[in-house]
Protein backbone atom coordinates (compact mmCIF):
# COMPACT_ATOMS: atom_id res chain seq x y z
CA UNK A 1 0.00 0.00 0.00
CA UNK A 2 2.72 2.19 0.73
CA UNK A 3 4.26 1.68 -2.46
CA UNK A 4 0.70 2.39 -4.36
CA UNK A 5 0.59 5.63 -2.48
CA UNK A 6 4.08 6.72 -3.13
CA UNK A 7 3.91 5.94 -6.65
CA UNK A 8 0.55 7.27 -6.52
CA UNK A 9 2.47 10.73 -5.21
CA UNK A 10 5.01 10.50 -8.15
CA UNK A 11 2.23 10.04 -10.78
CA UNK A 12 -0.04 12.92 -9.41
CA UNK A 13 3.23 14.68 -9.35
CA UNK A 14 4.41 14.37 -12.52
CA UNK A 15 0.94 15.06 -14.12
CA UNK A 16 0.92 18.37 -12.84
CA UNK A 17 3.89 19.64 -13.43
CA UNK A 18 3.21 18.57 -17.04
CA UNK A 19 0.05 20.11 -17.31
CA UNK A 20 1.60 23.47 -16.14
CA UNK A 21 4.08 23.11 -19.02
CA UNK A 22 1.30 22.82 -21.06
CA UNK A 23 -0.38 26.35 -20.08
CA UNK A 24 2.76 27.75 -20.42
CA UNK A 25 4.29 26.71 -23.53
CA UNK A 26 0.68 27.08 -25.28
CA UNK A 27 1.51 30.40 -23.97
CA UNK A 28 2.16 33.37 -26.80
CA UNK A 29 4.51 35.21 -24.97
CA UNK A 30 6.08 31.73 -23.49
CA UNK A 31 9.98 32.27 -24.38
CA UNK A 32 9.48 35.91 -22.83
CA UNK A 33 8.40 34.65 -19.84
CA UNK A 34 11.37 31.79 -19.32
CA UNK A 35 13.16 34.63 -19.08
CA UNK A 36 11.93 36.32 -16.36
CA UNK A 37 13.60 33.67 -13.69
CA UNK A 38 17.05 34.00 -15.33
CA UNK A 39 17.15 38.16 -15.81
CA UNK A 40 15.64 38.66 -12.39
CA UNK A 41 18.69 36.48 -10.76
CA UNK A 42 21.30 38.64 -12.84
CA UNK A 43 19.70 41.82 -12.26
CA UNK A 44 19.17 41.15 -8.61
CA UNK A 45 23.11 39.95 -8.36
CA UNK A 46 24.11 43.28 -10.26
CA UNK A 47 22.18 45.45 -8.09
CA UNK A 48 23.12 43.69 -4.34
CA UNK A 49 26.73 43.99 -6.10
CA UNK A 50 26.37 47.68 -6.71
CA UNK A 51 24.70 48.41 -3.28
CA UNK A 52 27.68 46.62 -1.60
CA UNK A 53 30.12 48.78 -3.02
CA UNK A 54 28.46 51.82 -2.71
CA UNK A 55 28.61 50.94 1.12
CA UNK A 56 32.32 50.94 1.22
CA UNK A 57 33.34 53.28 -1.91
CA UNK A 58 34.56 55.34 -2.64
CA UNK A 59 36.57 56.25 0.17
CA UNK A 60 36.53 60.15 -0.46
CA UNK A 61 33.89 62.23 -1.92
CA UNK A 62 33.39 61.44 -5.64
CA UNK A 63 31.28 64.53 -7.41
CA UNK A 64 30.71 68.21 -7.03
CA UNK A 65 31.10 69.92 -3.91
CA UNK A 66 28.64 72.23 -2.79
CA UNK A 67 28.71 73.63 0.20
CA UNK A 68 25.24 73.39 2.34
CA UNK A 69 24.06 70.50 0.20
CA UNK A 70 21.02 69.31 2.04
CA UNK A 71 20.24 65.86 3.51
CA UNK A 72 23.56 65.77 5.25
CA UNK A 73 25.53 65.23 1.40
CA UNK A 74 28.79 67.09 0.22
CA UNK A 75 27.55 67.68 -3.10
CA UNK A 76 25.98 66.16 -6.16
CA UNK A 77 28.08 62.75 -6.08
CA UNK A 78 28.73 59.98 -3.62
CA UNK A 79 31.08 58.80 -0.81
CA UNK A 80 30.68 54.74 0.21
CA UNK A 81 28.23 54.84 3.43
CA UNK A 82 30.96 53.28 5.87
CA UNK A 83 33.82 56.18 4.76
CA UNK A 84 31.02 59.02 4.92
CA UNK A 85 30.17 58.11 8.28
CA UNK A 86 33.53 56.93 9.68
CA UNK A 87 32.98 58.97 13.07
CA UNK A 88 29.56 57.89 13.63
CA UNK A 89 30.10 53.98 12.83
CA UNK A 90 33.49 53.51 15.12
CA UNK A 91 31.48 55.52 17.64
CA UNK A 92 28.93 52.92 17.76
CA UNK A 93 31.40 50.01 17.79
CA UNK A 94 33.13 51.32 20.90
CA UNK A 95 30.51 52.19 22.47
CA UNK A 96 28.98 48.63 21.98
CA UNK A 97 31.12 46.46 21.70
CA UNK A 98 35.01 47.50 22.57
CA UNK A 99 34.08 49.45 25.76
CA UNK A 100 32.87 45.81 26.95
CA UNK A 101 36.14 44.22 26.36
CA UNK A 102 38.42 45.96 29.66
CA UNK A 103 40.01 49.22 30.26
CA UNK A 104 42.64 51.01 28.93
CA UNK A 105 44.60 50.79 31.78
CA UNK A 106 44.00 47.06 31.91
CA UNK A 107 45.22 46.67 28.14
CA UNK A 108 48.48 49.62 28.61
CA UNK A 109 49.51 47.00 31.97
CA UNK A 110 49.11 43.98 29.41
CA UNK A 111 51.62 45.56 27.25
CA UNK A 112 54.47 45.41 30.37
CA UNK A 113 55.23 48.82 30.57
CA UNK A 114 59.17 48.24 32.26
CA UNK A 115 59.94 46.27 28.75
CA UNK A 116 58.65 49.55 27.13
CA UNK A 117 60.70 51.93 29.37
CA UNK A 118 63.82 50.14 28.81
CA UNK A 119 63.51 50.16 24.64
CA UNK A 120 62.90 53.48 24.98
CA UNK A 121 65.41 54.46 27.60
CA UNK A 122 68.29 52.41 24.96
CA UNK A 123 67.67 54.21 21.95
CA UNK A 124 66.97 57.79 23.70
CA UNK A 125 70.06 57.51 25.75
CA UNK A 126 72.06 56.37 22.12
CA UNK A 127 71.21 60.13 20.53
CA UNK A 128 71.02 62.10 24.28
CA UNK A 129 74.68 64.21 23.69
CA UNK A 130 73.66 65.00 20.27
CA UNK A 131 69.65 65.71 22.14
CA UNK A 132 71.61 68.20 24.58
CA UNK A 133 73.52 69.76 22.15
CA UNK A 134 70.32 70.51 19.64
CA UNK A 135 68.45 71.93 22.59
CA UNK A 136 71.26 74.32 24.04
CA UNK A 137 71.81 75.69 20.27
CA UNK A 138 68.56 76.73 19.87
CA UNK A 139 68.24 78.04 23.44
CA UNK A 140 72.00 79.68 23.47
CA UNK A 141 74.54 78.56 20.91
CA UNK A 142 76.98 81.00 22.42
CA UNK A 143 76.86 79.86 25.37
CA UNK A 144 76.87 76.41 24.78
CA UNK A 145 79.94 76.84 22.12
CA UNK A 146 81.69 78.83 24.66
CA UNK A 147 81.19 76.16 27.72
CA UNK A 148 84.38 74.49 28.85
CA UNK A 149 83.85 71.26 27.39
CA UNK A 150 84.97 69.47 31.07
CA UNK A 151 81.41 71.24 32.00
CA UNK A 152 79.64 69.83 29.06
CA UNK A 153 80.94 66.38 30.19
CA UNK A 154 79.44 66.29 33.39
CA UNK A 155 76.05 67.25 31.78
CA UNK A 156 76.58 64.75 29.29
CA UNK A 157 77.30 62.42 31.98
CA UNK A 158 74.86 63.03 34.07
CA UNK A 159 72.09 62.61 31.80
CA UNK A 160 73.21 59.28 30.76
CA UNK A 161 73.25 58.67 34.57
CA UNK A 162 69.70 59.76 35.45
CA UNK A 163 68.02 59.27 32.16
CA UNK A 164 67.35 55.28 33.15
CA UNK A 165 65.40 56.55 36.59
CA UNK A 166 63.87 59.07 34.95
CA UNK A 167 62.58 56.83 31.66
CA UNK A 168 61.26 54.07 33.90
CA UNK A 169 59.49 56.13 36.48
CA UNK A 170 57.98 58.32 34.00
CA UNK A 171 56.25 55.17 31.93
CA UNK A 172 55.00 54.05 35.37
CA UNK A 173 53.53 56.90 36.04
CA UNK A 174 52.04 57.52 32.58
CA UNK A 175 50.83 54.10 33.11
CA UNK A 176 49.16 54.77 36.27
CA UNK A 177 47.68 57.59 34.57
CA UNK A 178 46.55 56.55 31.11
CA UNK A 179 42.68 55.88 32.26
CA UNK A 180 42.90 60.08 32.76
CA UNK A 181 45.50 61.48 29.96
CA UNK A 182 43.65 59.24 26.94
CA UNK A 183 39.91 59.00 25.86
CA UNK A 184 40.06 55.33 23.91
CA UNK A 185 36.68 56.38 22.76
CA UNK A 186 37.78 59.78 21.26
CA UNK A 187 41.45 57.80 20.56
CA UNK A 188 39.72 55.43 18.40
CA UNK A 189 37.35 57.34 16.48
CA UNK A 190 39.78 59.73 15.49
CA UNK A 191 41.86 57.04 14.23
CA UNK A 192 39.06 56.14 11.65
CA UNK A 193 38.20 59.33 11.12
CA UNK A 194 41.62 59.93 10.21
CA UNK A 195 42.33 57.23 7.51
CA UNK A 196 39.01 55.91 6.32
CA UNK A 197 40.33 53.04 4.47
CA UNK A 198 41.51 51.82 7.39
CA UNK A 199 37.39 51.21 8.75
CA UNK A 200 36.92 49.80 5.00
CA UNK A 201 39.64 47.19 5.24
CA UNK A 202 38.49 46.79 8.94
CA UNK A 203 34.71 45.81 7.70
CA UNK A 204 35.91 44.04 4.46
CA UNK A 205 37.97 41.78 6.72
CA UNK A 206 35.60 40.75 9.29
CA UNK A 207 32.71 40.63 7.29
CA UNK A 208 33.97 39.76 3.84
CA UNK A 209 32.25 36.04 4.06
CA UNK A 210 29.07 37.79 4.95
CA UNK A 211 29.71 40.49 1.98
CA UNK A 212 30.22 37.53 -0.57
CA UNK A 213 27.37 35.40 0.85
CA UNK A 214 24.54 38.74 0.52
CA UNK A 215 25.87 38.86 -2.84
CA UNK A 216 25.75 35.20 -4.31
CA UNK A 217 22.02 34.49 -2.36
CA UNK A 218 20.71 37.54 -3.68
CA UNK A 219 20.96 35.54 -6.96
CA UNK A 220 18.67 32.97 -5.99
CA UNK A 221 16.46 34.90 -4.48
CA UNK A 222 16.05 36.50 -7.49
CA UNK A 223 15.56 33.19 -9.91
CA UNK A 224 13.02 32.51 -6.82
CA UNK A 225 11.21 35.48 -7.22
CA UNK A 226 11.75 35.37 -10.50
CA UNK A 227 9.41 31.70 -11.29
CA UNK A 228 6.80 33.19 -8.65
CA UNK A 229 6.97 36.47 -11.23
CA UNK A 230 6.22 34.42 -14.20
CA UNK A 231 3.24 32.62 -12.64
CA UNK A 232 1.93 36.03 -11.99
CA UNK A 233 2.21 36.88 -15.23
CA UNK A 234 0.43 33.59 -16.55
CA UNK A 235 -2.45 33.99 -14.44
CA UNK A 236 -2.08 38.47 -14.98
CA UNK A 237 -0.57 38.47 -18.62
CA UNK A 238 -0.56 42.65 -17.99
CA UNK A 239 3.34 43.93 -18.99
CA UNK A 240 2.89 46.91 -16.19
CA UNK A 241 3.19 43.55 -13.90
CA UNK A 242 7.52 43.01 -14.82
CA UNK A 243 8.49 46.18 -13.42
CA UNK A 244 6.54 46.26 -10.52
CA UNK A 245 7.06 42.70 -9.47
CA UNK A 246 10.86 43.30 -10.48
CA UNK A 247 10.49 46.16 -7.89
CA UNK A 248 9.02 44.43 -4.94
CA UNK A 249 11.65 41.76 -5.48
CA UNK A 250 14.12 44.70 -5.71
CA UNK A 251 12.88 45.81 -2.14
CA UNK A 252 12.79 42.23 -0.65
CA UNK A 253 16.29 40.80 -1.82
CA UNK A 254 18.50 43.43 -0.32
CA UNK A 255 16.15 43.10 3.02
CA UNK A 256 16.16 39.23 2.80
CA UNK A 257 20.02 38.84 2.37
CA UNK A 258 21.09 41.31 4.91
CA UNK A 259 18.36 39.65 7.36
CA UNK A 260 19.76 36.29 7.16
CA UNK A 261 23.78 37.20 7.76
CA UNK A 262 22.47 38.91 11.44
CA UNK A 263 19.22 36.78 12.07
CA UNK A 264 18.25 35.14 14.31
CA UNK A 265 20.46 36.36 16.64
CA UNK A 266 20.78 33.61 19.06
CA UNK A 267 21.14 30.07 18.04
CA UNK A 268 17.87 28.30 17.36
CA UNK A 269 18.06 24.63 17.24
CA UNK A 270 16.07 22.43 14.62
CA UNK A 271 15.24 19.32 14.25
CA UNK A 272 15.53 17.47 10.47
CA UNK A 273 15.58 14.31 9.03
CA UNK A 274 19.23 13.83 7.53
CA UNK A 275 19.14 12.23 4.32
CA UNK A 276 22.68 12.93 2.86
CA UNK A 277 25.85 14.78 3.84
CA UNK A 278 28.48 17.00 2.74
CA UNK A 279 31.78 15.44 1.21
CA UNK A 280 34.86 17.10 -0.29
CA UNK A 281 35.26 16.76 -3.72
CA UNK A 282 32.37 15.23 -6.37
CA UNK A 283 30.25 14.23 -6.02
CA UNK A 284 30.34 16.52 -3.05
CA UNK A 285 26.84 15.27 -1.58
CA UNK A 286 26.06 11.45 -0.46
CA UNK A 287 23.51 9.52 1.31
CA UNK A 288 23.34 8.74 4.56
CA UNK A 289 21.28 6.37 6.91
CA UNK A 290 18.46 8.33 7.71
CA UNK A 291 18.23 9.69 11.15
CA UNK A 292 17.10 12.99 13.12
CA UNK A 293 19.30 15.36 13.58
CA UNK A 294 19.72 19.07 14.71
CA UNK A 295 20.70 22.13 12.81
CA UNK A 296 21.27 25.37 15.05
CA UNK A 297 19.95 28.17 12.72
CA UNK A 298 21.66 31.25 13.46
CA UNK A 299 23.08 34.72 11.42
CA UNK A 300 25.62 33.72 9.48
CA UNK A 301 27.91 36.30 11.03
CA UNK A 302 27.04 35.00 14.70
CA UNK A 303 27.79 31.68 13.69
CA UNK A 304 31.74 32.77 12.38
CA UNK A 305 31.99 34.49 15.95
CA UNK A 306 35.49 32.33 16.96
CA UNK A 307 36.91 33.36 13.73
CA UNK A 308 35.78 36.88 13.60
CA UNK A 309 37.41 37.41 16.61
CA UNK A 310 40.88 36.29 15.83
CA UNK A 311 40.61 38.56 12.71
CA UNK A 312 38.99 41.43 14.69
CA UNK A 313 41.68 40.91 17.73
CA UNK A 314 44.78 41.37 15.04
CA UNK A 315 43.08 44.58 13.53
CA UNK A 316 42.69 46.16 16.87
CA UNK A 317 46.15 45.69 18.45
CA UNK A 318 48.26 46.74 14.95
CA UNK A 319 45.82 49.35 14.03
CA UNK A 320 43.42 50.64 16.77
CA UNK A 321 44.49 50.44 20.01
CA UNK A 322 48.40 50.38 19.54
CA UNK A 323 51.53 51.56 21.55
CA UNK A 324 51.96 54.53 19.22
CA UNK A 325 48.04 55.89 19.06
CA UNK A 326 47.98 55.36 23.04
CA UNK A 327 51.11 57.82 23.59
CA UNK A 328 49.83 59.96 20.38
CA UNK A 329 46.96 60.53 22.40
CA UNK A 330 48.97 61.13 25.59
CA UNK A 331 51.50 63.40 23.83
CA UNK A 332 49.45 65.25 21.26
CA UNK A 333 45.75 64.93 22.21
CA UNK A 334 43.30 66.70 23.99
CA UNK A 335 45.11 65.98 27.58
CA UNK A 336 48.43 66.35 26.21
CA UNK A 337 48.85 69.30 28.98
CA UNK A 338 48.36 67.32 31.81
CA UNK A 339 50.95 64.75 30.56
CA UNK A 340 53.57 68.21 30.09
CA UNK A 341 53.01 68.79 33.69
CA UNK A 342 53.30 65.31 34.72
CA UNK A 343 56.46 64.90 32.52
CA UNK A 344 58.01 68.10 34.65
CA UNK A 345 57.68 66.59 37.57
CA UNK A 346 60.40 63.92 36.59
CA UNK A 347 62.98 66.08 34.36
CA UNK A 348 62.47 69.24 36.59
CA UNK A 349 64.38 67.42 38.75
CA UNK A 350 67.02 66.89 36.90
CA UNK A 351 67.41 70.68 35.63
CA UNK A 352 67.17 71.90 39.17
CA UNK A 353 70.17 69.35 40.11
CA UNK A 354 73.79 71.31 41.36
CA UNK A 355 75.20 69.85 38.00
CA UNK A 356 72.76 71.69 35.65
CA UNK A 357 71.19 74.54 37.21
CA UNK A 358 74.56 75.72 38.50
CA UNK A 359 76.00 75.60 34.81
CA UNK A 360 73.06 76.74 32.95
CA UNK A 361 71.11 79.07 35.01
CA UNK A 362 74.14 81.60 35.91
CA UNK A 363 75.09 81.61 32.26
CA UNK A 364 71.08 82.06 30.83
CA UNK A 365 70.11 83.56 33.44
CA UNK A 366 66.30 83.01 35.20
CA UNK A 367 64.04 83.97 32.64
CA UNK A 368 66.18 81.86 29.54
CA UNK A 369 66.64 79.65 32.14
CA UNK A 370 62.69 79.18 32.59
CA UNK A 371 62.44 78.74 28.44
CA UNK A 372 64.61 76.38 28.65
CA UNK A 373 62.81 74.15 30.93
CA UNK A 374 59.87 74.30 27.85
CA UNK A 375 62.52 73.45 25.14
CA UNK A 376 63.76 70.37 27.08
CA UNK A 377 60.16 69.74 27.61
CA UNK A 378 58.98 69.70 23.78
CA UNK A 379 62.16 68.08 22.84
CA UNK A 380 61.86 65.15 25.42
CA UNK A 381 58.40 64.57 23.81
CA UNK A 382 59.32 64.37 20.43
CA UNK A 383 62.12 62.03 21.64
CA UNK A 384 60.11 60.29 23.41
CA UNK A 385 57.64 59.47 20.36
CA UNK A 386 60.79 58.35 18.07
CA UNK A 387 61.12 54.86 19.65
CA UNK A 388 57.51 54.44 20.28
CA UNK A 389 57.01 54.74 16.79
CA UNK A 390 59.49 51.81 16.10
CA UNK A 391 57.45 48.65 14.05
CA UNK A 392 59.15 46.01 16.55
CA UNK A 393 58.33 47.59 19.28
CA UNK A 394 54.56 48.17 18.65
CA UNK A 395 54.30 44.64 16.84
CA UNK A 396 55.75 43.31 20.11
CA UNK A 397 52.87 45.51 22.17
CA UNK A 398 50.57 44.05 20.19
CA UNK A 399 51.55 40.63 20.37
CA UNK A 400 50.81 41.48 24.03
CA UNK A 401 47.61 41.61 24.08
CA UNK A 402 46.15 40.23 21.00
CA UNK A 403 45.02 36.94 23.16
CA UNK A 404 43.71 39.22 25.50
CA UNK A 405 41.35 40.62 23.31
CA UNK A 406 40.92 37.67 21.09
CA UNK A 407 39.14 35.89 24.10
CA UNK A 408 37.40 38.77 25.05
CA UNK A 409 35.67 38.89 21.95
CA UNK A 410 34.61 35.57 21.72
CA UNK A 411 32.99 35.46 25.16
CA UNK A 412 30.78 38.46 23.92
CA UNK A 413 27.05 37.48 23.62
CA UNK A 414 25.72 37.18 19.91
CA UNK A 415 23.40 40.20 20.63
CA UNK A 416 26.95 42.26 21.69
CA UNK A 417 29.00 40.20 19.27
CA UNK A 418 27.00 41.17 15.78
CA UNK A 419 27.72 45.25 16.26
CA UNK A 420 31.11 44.72 15.02
CA UNK A 421 29.57 44.32 11.58
CA UNK A 422 26.11 45.37 11.84
CA UNK A 423 26.30 49.19 12.20
CA UNK A 424 27.94 49.33 9.01
CA UNK A 425 24.72 48.23 7.18
CA UNK A 426 22.18 49.57 9.89
CA UNK A 427 23.43 53.16 9.65
CA UNK A 428 22.20 53.04 6.02
CA UNK A 429 20.23 49.89 5.47
CA UNK A 430 16.80 51.45 4.27
CA UNK A 431 18.91 53.50 1.35
CA UNK A 432 20.51 49.91 0.02
CA UNK A 433 16.95 48.13 0.45
CA UNK A 434 15.82 51.18 -1.40
CA UNK A 435 18.32 51.26 -3.83
CA UNK A 436 17.51 47.34 -4.56
CA UNK A 437 13.72 48.58 -5.51
CA UNK A 438 14.36 51.37 -7.83
CA UNK A 439 17.27 49.06 -9.43
CA UNK A 440 14.68 46.32 -10.02
CA UNK A 441 11.96 48.77 -11.25
CA UNK A 442 14.35 50.14 -14.05
CA UNK A 443 15.67 46.64 -14.69
CA UNK A 444 12.20 45.53 -15.17
CA UNK A 445 11.23 48.11 -17.29
CA UNK A 446 14.55 47.29 -19.84
CA UNK A 447 13.35 44.12 -19.55
CA UNK A 448 9.98 44.42 -21.10
CA UNK A 449 11.18 47.17 -24.03
CA UNK A 450 13.76 44.46 -24.89
CA UNK A 451 12.02 41.09 -24.50
CA UNK A 452 8.16 41.48 -24.05
CA UNK A 453 7.31 44.52 -26.68
CA UNK A 454 9.04 42.89 -29.60
CA UNK A 455 7.16 38.95 -28.75
CA UNK A 456 4.00 41.00 -28.43
CA UNK A 457 4.56 43.18 -31.22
Amino acid sequence: MEIGFLNLSISDISNMFSSIWQVLSAHPEFFAMLTIPFVTAFVTWAHVWMALKMLFYPIKFWGIKIPNFPFGFQGIGWQGIVPRKAGKISGVIVDQTLSKLGSLDEFFQAMEPEEMADFITQTVDANLERLIDEIMNERSASLWSNLPYALKRRIYSYAHEQLPTIMRELVVDLTHNVEELVDMREMIVRTMENDRRLMVNMFLKVGQKEINFIWHISALIGFIFGIVQMFIYLLVPQHWTVPFFAAIWGFLTNWIAIWMVFNPVEPHPIKYLRLFKRVKGFPFIVPVIPRIDTYNWQGGFMKRQPEVSEVFAGIVVQELVTLENIMNEMMYGPKAAETRNLMKDHLYEVLESPVVSTTLRVGLGRREFGQLKNTIIDKSIDATMVPIRDPELNESRASKIYGLFCERIKALTPSEFQNLLRPAFREDETTLIILGGVTGFLAGWLHLVLVFFPVSG
